[in-house]
């Protein structure tokens, strides 16, 4: 049965596995910004990684499970001097890829006008479990996209969300300066 079960996740993954693209001037911005995070890992690299994470410790065990799933994860960050660095249409670009039926927004926060917003979206796998993530936190004078594609349980995910700031961003999206609660 267990077989039987990977076997037909593995032949469903390529419908899972949708990349989502970033518009091209989005990998230019880190020119822009005064600092910028680009962390781009497929799944042969998180399956390398996850091994450097130990079984005896928990918490890395729990990292583990969930990298086994992951076909990639794409974080790209930046923080500007100055607001209108980036554009908002770039934005909505990859907005524009996370539509319905087969991605869901679940939090869209938005702030006053000119004073940015936030989403988190899910794509369904089936079974209860998510096929991918994607959170967008645009800011005026900061942007981030997070983008986790592969087999997700929702527990595993919960659990990792008090262990990895990436994580932890879909949590706290839309607050500014607040201090984190104990984890």
């Amino acid at each position: 049965m267990k077989i039987a079960t990977i076997v037909l996740a593995a032949g469903l993954m390529p419908a899972w596995g949708q990349e989502i693209k970033l518009p091209a001037n989005l990998e230019k911005l880190a020119e822009k910004a005064e600092q910028s995070v680009n962390v781009t890992l497929d799944g042969s690299m998180l399956r390398l990684a996850a091994r450097f994470l130990s079984d005896k410790d928990r918490d890395a065990a729990k990292a583990r499970n969930v990298f086994a799933g992951l076909e990639s994860l794409h974080v790209r960050s930046f923080e500007f001097a100055r607001e209108g660095e980036y554009n908002m249409a770039d934005v909505d670009a990859v907005r524009a890829q996370l539509q319905p039926p087969a991605w869901s927004r679940v939090v869209g926060v938005r702030f006053r006008p000119g004073n940015g917003d936030a989403d988190v979206y899910l794509k369904s796998a089936g079974n209860g479990q998510l096929g991918g993530v994607v959170v967008i936190s645009a800011k005026p004078k900061e942007l981030t996209i997070v983008t986790i594609v592969g087999t997700l349980d929702p527990q595993q995910l919960a659990d990792l969300g008090g262990q990895s700031d990436i994580f932890d961003l879909a949590w706290n999206l839309g607050t500014t300066n607040r201090k984190r609660g104990p984890r």
